[in-house]
């Protein structure tokens, strides 16, 4: 009878679910085998019992098993209810495991309340060291939207949701190595954590960009109103559907499917927009760095070889770019000023009688590998070069964050990066579109009096930002300005200890500091409520393979090598414009050299030592500029300071500390770095005074500008 009503609701559960099982690991047939899954909903127990190909003994959370629908759904199974904090029902688990009989848990324990990753228990890993069990992973992805989740009630239901099921290959866990059983059941529950955050990135599907707004749009609402800007309209995912169709329409007229297409645009709704629709329409979207001088712009277009420039005479008026648009060669430039009034009846009726409607068939074929937008690097070591990232590198760093932080519906994100940094396009603009949270983009992040009210007022829950900008707007705001958010991130320069604990003294926010490269879309590493580590940036990403590659004269660390599915498929270069280059470095072909020397611990976080080309060889020694940086703001906290250094015919280079303190001295640095345990060869020679210190357009500091100065001192 049992097998019968399994049957029969295998059949239903396909029709209404549209359930769809895919194989990665396909062997069951193991003496002891432990299935884990992430925890979605009351349905999950009765999918698995339904479409796996054993029949297993469920092990479900005593809170969980009391709820009268969990109970029902669950008298087709066997199932033991259990504490997963207690010792001795996790000796039941290992009994079962032991006499033969397949085990299926979740080790979170709870079903997710974000749609994300929950807390993760130490007891089933402990469970699989002890047994040495065979460990498959599953993925359980759709069932959060059906109503037998437990989501807040701004999570869009859906009665019958598309539900896929990802069963990964195999693993094991051997038991780690520790002096007390309590270290290696914390060891053991970390290697599970990391397990499932490994599944929840590998079970993405491969898709584009557009393909993902698509998605969005129906798991979240097309209605639903998620983004704003300066001008204060709300919009839809409707909305933005529609900007993306009826741009791209009108910017494929003008192009060729495959051609790059500059773009010279601030943070605005219709700036993304445009880049779903080009990249729809099979055009590659070149972010231009418009606080970039005209050379670098014109090497950036000469290097992607682009011939059609898109921008705005407000945005020009108001950015003051006039002087660097005309002195650029070769391009035709083309406002959106003038795009809009080409738009006719025929492009009206075309948008909504059908387009909108069937918004995927506007979409030419593409591949994810296919080359999505190209980003530029700063020119900080000579020309700025085309990183171009395909679709695949962009979605796949969407989900390795996603594995580890639960960004949802009730979050709103405030973007003030530019978009063309990848840190603002990626983290600060894509993420939260293709996974629901609301978002507000502030065309600059220089505003430090308005970005604070603007947290306040739009009761944002995430910021992103660079310690610079982190630092001025904690200098300007109210100590309530920031009291909804949750998740503060800094990346794209490293995070001074000042900052850090400015935020928390203030404000008593903890923030997250994250560490990544354009070439890798951008993010590597990333702190996390669940992996935190004051002094590191987190651990490295799922799906991120990495190798330290020693450096001569520097004891500790080594370059960074990283391989991974985030990673560019090239450079373009103004020496050879138009000509991808892929990655490569010394340990092979698909891997990315950072530049970057970092330290990685027996944990796996990863400590920036600093980067290669920030070193300086005084006597024979290896001396950080970042290490002298930090003496400096040890010694005065609450000004500004950076590091560069200067050719010495005696001792080979000498350092210049450039800083805005006028009353810090060389012996107050002396004092300081004995009390640091410090060499003395980290105490600067010169100490030049700065009413502020050079910033790019990102708020990396100028080193470019600051080498030069330091020449002519």
């Amino acid at each position: 009878m049992r097998a019968f009503l399994r049957s029969l609701m295998r059949g239903l559960a396909r029709v209404f679910f549209r359930v769809d099982v895919q194989f990665r690991q396909s062997d069951f047939a193991r003496e002891r085998l432990l299935v884990v899954a992430n925890h979605e909903s009351f349905l999950d127990g009765v999918l698995l019992g339904l479409f796996l190909p054993i029949d297993p003994v469920f092990v479900v959370h005593t809170g969980v098993a009391n709820n009268r629908w969990f109970r029902m759904m669950l008298s087709l199974v066997d199932y033991l209810a259990v504490d997963p904090t207690s010792p001795m029902a996790m000796k039941k688990v290992i009994r079962l495991i032991e006499s033969g009989r397949p085990v299926v848990i979740f080790p979170e324990g709870r079903i997710t309340l974000t749609g994300s990753l929950m807390k993760v228990y130490d007891g089933p890993a402990f469970v699989a060291a002890k047994t040495g069990a065979t460990v498959i992973p599953v993925r359980l992805d759709g069932p959060s939207r059906s109503y037998f989740s437990r989501l807040s009630g701004k999570y869009p239901k859906q009665l019958f949701p598309k539900i896929r099921i990802t069963v990964l290959p195999e693993s094991s866990f051997p038991m780690p190595d520790a002096p007390t059983a309590k270290l290696r059941r914390r060891k053991s529950g970390e290697q599970m954590r990391k397990l499932m955050q490994e599944m929840i990135f590998a079970s993405r599907p491969p898709q584009t960009l557009f393909a993902a707004l698509c998605d969005a749009a129906e798991i979240f609402g097309r209605k639903r109103r998620l983004l704003e800007d300066v001008k204060q309209i709300e919009y839809s995912y409707n909305d933005l559907l529609k900007m993306a169709l009826i741009l791209g329409r009108q910017i494929e007229r003008m192009s060729q499917p495959d051609e790059r297409v500059g773009l010279l645009l601030p943070n605005l709704v219709p700036t993304l927009g445009l880049i779903f629709g080009l990249t729809a329409r099979r055009r590659v979207p070149a972010m231009l760095n418009y606080t970039a001088g005209a050379e670098a712009m014109q090497s950036a277009c000469t290097a992607a070889e682009i011939r059609t420039l898109l921008t705005s005479r407000a945005f020009v008026e108001q950015a003051k770019l006039g002087e660097k648009l005309s002195a650029l060669q070769g391009l035709n430039i083309v406002y959106l000023e003038d795009v809009r009034e080409r738009i006719g009846l025929g492009d009206k009726l075309w948008l909504v009688l059908w387009a909108i409607h069937r918004p995927r068939a506007f979409e030419l074929k593409s591949t994810p590998e296919a080359a999505a937008v190209v980003l530029f690097t700063s020119g900080s070591e000579g020309k700025p070069k085309g990183v171009v990232l395909p679709h695949r590198a962009i979605l796949a760093n969407i989900a390795q964050i996603r594995a580890v932080i639960d960004f949802s519906v009730d979050d709103k994100v405030l973007n003030a990066l530019p978009v063309f940094h990848s840190f603002g396009l990626t983290a600060g603009a894509l993420l939260p579109v293709l996974t629901g949270a609301s978002l507000f983009l502030y065309p600059t992040p220089l505003h430090y009096r308005i970005i604070p009210e603007l947290a306040y007022d739009r009761s944002c829950t995430v910021l992103f930002g660079t310690s610079t900008f982190l630092a001025n707007y904690a200098r300007f705001a109210h100590p309530y300005d920031f009291y909804r958010l949750r998740y503060v991130v800094a990346g794209a320069e490293k995070l001074s200890d000042a900052v850090r604990n400015l935020w928390f003294e203030k404000f008593g926010i903890r923030i997250f500091e994250g560490y990544g490269a354009t070439e890798t879309a951008p993010v590597l590493a990333v702190n996390t409520p669940m992996a935190y580590r004051t002094g590191t940036v987190g651990n490295l990403l799922p799906g991120i393979e990495h190798k330290l590659l020693p450096v001569p004269g520097i004891a500790n660390g080594g370059i960074l090598h990283v391989r991974g599915p985030n990673v560019m498929a090239g450079y373009l270069k103004a020496e050879q414009p138009g000509v991808l280059q892929p990655p490569v470095s010394e340990v092979g072909a698909g891997w990315y050299e950072t530049g970057d020397v970092v330290e990685v611990d027996d944990e796996g976080f990863v400590k920036i030592v600093g980067r290669v080309k920030r070193f300086a060889k005084i006597a024979g020694e290896m001396v950080s500029l970042e290490v002298v940086e930090k003496l400096a703001t040890a010694s005065s906290p609450e000004q500004q300071h950076a590091v560069s250094s200067q050719a010495d015919p005696a001792k080979g280079e000498a350092l210049v500390l450039f800083t805005t303190d006028g009353e810090l001295s060389r012996e107050l640095l002396a004092a300081k770095a004995r009390e640091l345990g410090l060499p003395e060869l980290a105490v600067p020679r010169k100490i030049h005074k700065v009413e502020s210190l050079p910033l790019l357009g990102t708020g990396k500091i100028d080193y470019v500008t600051l080498k030069h100065l330091a020449e002519r001192i």
